[in-house]
Formats: C-alpha cells, structure tokens, sequence
C-alpha cells in the first residue's frame, strides 16, 4: 500500500471525525437527548474531559497532560513513523493501524485545541448500552478490531 494511501486514510478518518464534532457542537444543544432510531440509536452532545468513558476526568491538570495528550501524541506520530516507514506489511494491517491513528488524532485535536472531546452518539439495544462516543472512536476501535481479527487469522504483525 503507497504511502499517499495511507496518508489520505488517516486524513479522512480525521476529517470525518472532526467535522461530525463540529456539525454535533453547532446544531445540538449540551447535553440534549435525540433518539434517532427510537430509544437505540442517540444522539447527544456531551464533553469528556478523560480518556475512555470518563476515566481521568479528575485528575489533577498536570496529569491529564500528560497522560491524555503528550504520550498519546508521541505513541501516534511513532505508530504513524512505522506504519509509512513499513515495507512488507499485510496491506489489511496498514488500513487497521491508519484507522486507529486517524481516530487517536481525531479525539488528541480535540483535547489540545478544546480541552474535552466531544461525544454525541450512544446505542441501547435491550441489556446492550454503550457509552457515549464519536466518530473517531469508532475508527480506533475499527482498526483495534481489525489489529485483533488478523493477529488471530491473518499474517503476524509487523509494525
């Protein structure tokens, strides 16, 4: 897979995500309640200050930066470094490495540029309910998905 492919999945997981955010910050007011598909399919409009479903949201500012912004950026421009630097890698692999650092950045833009990231969109089907979430964090749990299912069947990683 070229370069510029992976480059252009990256970007677009990003600009998809960033855009939804600001489509959801300007047209729902905070904290509304919108069913979309009756009472199992959400949306919302909501600002996490931790990480994943709130964790962190607490501690203290020093802390968050660190832990939520700088060593998330340096884990994601280094994974990014590999991915591009990477020869001989299952082509499905690159895709589910560039949708989880499309996604990381996604979410990391939001809590440089805003301090929280926005979420808006939340499933209930019967016992089944997740949190809140946007569109980068269903890239990076695509691409963990994908990471797992070819760990599991494919070709071994080589990132």
């Amino acid at each position: 897979m070229s370069r510029i492919l992976i480059i252009f999945l990256v970007l677009l997981n990003i600009g998809c995500d960033q855009v939804s955010k600001k489509v959801v910050r300007e047209n729902v007011s905070y904290q509304e309640y919108i069913p979309l598909i009756q009472n199992h399919f959400i949306l919302t409009n909501v600002e996490n200050t931790g990480a994943m479903l709130g964790f962190g949201a607490n501690f203290p500012p020093a802390l968050k930066v660190i832990l939520f912004q700088v060593l998330p950026l340096v884990v994601l421009l280094v994974l990014l470094y590999r991915v591009l630097t990477r020869t001989h890698t299952n082509n499905w692999m690159l895709w589910a490495f560039a949708f989880v650092i499309g996604g990381g950045i996604g979410n990391l833009i939001d809590r440089i540029a805003l301090g929280s990231v926005t979420d808006f969109f939340q499933i209930r089907l019967g016992f089944f309910k997740t949190g809140i979430f946007n569109m980068a964090d269903v890239a990076v749990t695509t691409g963990v998905l994908l990471i797992l299912f070819l760990s599991l069947f494919g070709k071994k990683i080589t990132i």
